[in-house]
């Protein structure tokens, strides 16, 4: 039996000014699944992504190794250097396939819904950014997501590119103000100690199919000198009551799976895994 694969329409341009096309998988002739390529430049590099991959008839039988292995020959001609792909925690098959063909887990996105506003534990407070610090603090967030992205798994060049490169854009163009942010930071009870770390939530990422507001833990820091003493369990605890204080009841985030500390301490917090992040190198 012969497994091939055939442009199922024209390539159309993606919003990031790169290129994406469906492609059907077929066995002799007959459609049995299909997958979507993309690739969007990132710096001076493309990054190829497989934004779909289904098999529909008679699996099991090497058909979804073959779709990958395709995809991968596509973005290979198309210049991508590496390429990405998000998995649902609950595709186990899937996550399997990956591991066979060489990616590594790199990524996991959590998500919580809502329910009571949390009381700050006993010893802590908390403050908005002053305006003066916002663009020092910024730069060191910068570096520290640089220096996450490449303990992923990612080289310096490709990091570089995408913590944006040499000049990233602004996200807060009205200051510690604004629309749509939050900025705090956390201290003692007295506000005399500290700052013991940070917090930055965008409160509407996105809407969920629903229609509700999606927000996202963009940064989440403890000061080294204060870290091991339940400060990050407080800043997690000040977005959500952050959150709930604008009417947002669904909070994501991203984590890198190389920051063990953080996942368990998301899970305990009931933070549950929606997709599942893996990348190699092309």
């Amino acid at each position: 039996m012969t497994t091939t694969l055939r442009p199922e329409g024209p390539e159309t341009p993606t919003a990031a000014g790169g290129r994406t096309r469906r492609w059907l998988i077929l066995a002799n002739g007959r459609p049995v699944g299909a997958l979507r390529t993309t690739a969007d430049p990132m710096g001076s590099q493309l990054w190829g992504k497989i934004s779909e991959l289904e098999i529909t008839e008679s699996r099991g039988r090497g058909r979804g190794t073959f779709g990958g292995l395709a995809a991968e020959e596509v973005l290979r001609a198309w210049g991508c250097t590496r390429v990405d792909v998000a998995i649902p925690a609950t595709a186990t098959t899937a996550r399997g396939l990956a591991g066979t063909l060489g990616y590594t887990e790199r990524a996991l996105t959590m998500a919580k819904q809502l329910a009571t506003s949390p009381a700050l534990p006993a010893g802590v407070s908390a403050r908005p950014f002053d305006p003066a610090d916002l663009d020092g603090w910024l730069a060191r967030s910068a570096e520290g997501y640089r220096q996450d992205i490449v303990a992923s798994g990612l080289t310096e060049e490709q990091a570089h590119a995408r913590a944006g490169g040499d000049d990233p854009p602004n996200p807060f163009p009205q200051g510690v103000e604004t629309p749509g942010v939050v900025l705090r930071r956390l201290y003692g009870a007295d506000g005399a100690e500290g700052p013991y770390g940070s917090i930055w939530v965008q409160l509407r990422l996105r809407d969920l199919p629903d229609g509700e507001p999606l927000a996202w833990v963009m940064s989440v820091e403890v000061s080294p000198a204060h870290r091991g003493r339940g400060h990050g369990r407080a800043l997690m605890l000040l977005a959500e009551r952050e959150c709930l204080a604008a009417g947002v009841r669904h909070l994501g985030l991203n984590v890198f799976t190389h920051n063990e500390a953080a996942v368990r301490l998301y899970e305990s917090l009931g933070y549950q895994v929606t997709e599942r992040l893996y990348g190699k190198h092309l």
